[in-house]
């Protein structure tokens, strides 16, 4: 924006307060939303209007601003929706007109009048009243370029979706999403709970935290990677069925796939495995896509998904074998599957412990290819901390992630309910830790002195509710389905 129109508008903003007009008014007078005039009015003749004309009154910001002598066009824009104002001199005071020619583009105005059509058969509102609800004092992006800076449109969010329509209608599909989410997850018998963000010891997944520091009780805490420890401790106390859609937090990298704090939906169901996540978390997706986007057929990228029926499920080891030639379960520690790996002419990525090189096998060469929805099921337990180990094979834990579009959706597990086991487990994320890997989990013994107080058999869930956006838009950004994504600084 120029310095001379930001001084025009501060102008005509000293012109209106010199004349006694507040130009940010506490109330609104009545009004009927634009989208409700036009399902009343779009379909009405200029005869049938001209008949009977109504009078009707509208707020809304100004898009678009043309004159014409005698005669002014104003395209107000409010809730998704836009209508033409006119104001005709010959109609109304003239200080009305010379008001109605200061307004600029972004002022929010409420106009009031009867509803005509033009010349050129534009359904609009003919003026008889105008009034300022918010002057803007600096101008719009170009209405026909819009914001162009990919970077400008993230960190700038507010004009995105004033000038960019898909913004708008992401935003919208995400929220009904949530909305659909929530709906079959109440209808599916599970109670919507809340557990604390801060937290004095962090765990539930393998992930980096967020520190901060407590004042009044002198004491580091942690903004939680997981409700998955506090969501358990519920079902410990009895609430059978538990959900919790909520923001998480993950001290990690920022790529197309990933975003340092992100919405998770986590449920667990008492009595239940995850053969029964399976089947919830396939429904729910498959629900949900029918809510916003009207089928099971959806289209991202280059590729079209099909959401419809079973979806496929496979072991992870097998998956990996398949597309490396390598069997991680024969090379039981990390000197050996690194030989297997360079034997087979792949890279180890510099993975320090045997279960990170397992899912550097799989990042890598698998998940990329994991188009149509489909399980990824019986997770070696060294990559599976809080899961319960295999009836079949005790290499293994009762596991599964849900990929789709090369993306992981969910992850579910037969969760561990053992508290020895659990201990047992918590010791080895700590030689984990010990060993070079920074996102082993801490034990937890409040979390271990819950569990032997007895859970029953548990199913857990956690589903990924900004890349289900990503599915159901077809963005190919995370950041395009985060009203307000985490941004790099900007340098000066």
């Amino acid at each position: 924006m120029s310095e001379q129109e930001r001084e025009s508008r501060r102008a005509r903003l000293a012109a209106l307060r010199a004349a006694g007009v507040d130009p940010y008014p506490a109330q609104v007078e009545a009004f009927v939303p634009i989208p409700e005039v036009r399902r009343a009015h779009d379909a009405k003749s200029a005869e049938e209007l001209a008949a009977a004309p109504p009078t009707v009154a509208v707020v809304g910001r100004i898009r678009a601003a043309r004159s014409f002598g005698k005669l002014l066009f104003l395209t107000l824009d409010q809730d998704g929706a836009s209508l033409q104002v006119t104001v005709r001199k010959s109609e109304v005071p003239a200080e009305l007109f010379e008001f109605a020619k200061s307004l600029d583009v972004a002022d929010f105005v409420r106009a009031e009048g009867p509803l005509w059509r033009t010349q050129k058969g534009e359904l609009s509102v003919d003026a008889r009243q105008l009034a300022v609800l918010a002057k803007s004092l600096r101008p719009l992006p170009e209405k026909w370029h819009g914001l162009q800076d990919v970077e400008a449109r993230y960190r700038q969010r507010y004009l995105d979706l004033i000038v960019n329509e898909r913004a708008r209608e992401i935003a919208i599909t995400r929220s009904r999403a949530v909305s659909a989410l929530r709906a079959f997850m109440d209808g599916a018998g599970f109670l919507e709970v809340e557990t604390p963000v801060l937290q004095p010891l962090y765990g539930g997944a393998s992930a980096r935290p967020f520190t901060t520091h407590y004042h009044v009780y002198d004491q580091e805490v942690f903004l939680r990677i997981s409700d998955e420890l506090y969501l358990k401790r519920l079902v410990i106390g009895g609430l059978d069925r538990v959900y919790e859609i909520g923001r998480d937090f993950r001290n990690e990298g920022v790529d197309r796939k990933r975003n340092p704090e992100f919405t998770m939906l986590e449920c667990y169901q008492a009595y239940g495995d995850y053969r029964d996540m399976m089947r919830l978390v396939q429904g729910l997706v498959q629900h949900v896509a029918r809510e916003v986007t009207g089928g099971l057929q959806l289209t991202y990228k280059e590729h079209k998904l099909d959401l419809s029926g079973e979806w496929r499920a496979t072991p992870l080891c097998d998956a990996i074998r398949d597309a490396t030639g390598i069997d991680v379960l024969a090379a039981p520690d990390h000197t050996a599957l690194a030989a297997a790996v360079r034997a087979k002419g792949f890279d180890p990525g510099g993975a320090p412990t045997w279960a990170q090189l397992v899912d550097h096998l799989f990042s890598e060469h698998v998940e990329p290819n994991l188009i149509q929805p489909t399980f990824l099921t019986d997770y070696p337990v060294e990559l599976s901390p809080l899961a319960k180990r295999s009836t079949r094979d005790p290499r293994l834990v009762e596991r599964f992630e849900l990929f789709a579009a090369g993306m992981e959706i969910a992850n579910a597990f037969s969760e561990l309910n053992d508290p020895e086991d659990q201990r047992a487990r918590f010791e080895e994320q700590r030689r984990a830790a010990a060993a070079g890997d920074a996102d082993a989990q801490p034990l937890d013994e409040d979390f271990i002195a819950a569990l032997e107080h007895g859970m029953p058999p548990t199913g857990g869930l956690g589903l990924g509710i900004d890349r289900v956006a990503m599915l159901l838009c077809d963005a190919a950004h995370l950041r395009e389905v985060l009203l307000f994504p985490y941004m790099r600084p900007e340098r000066a």
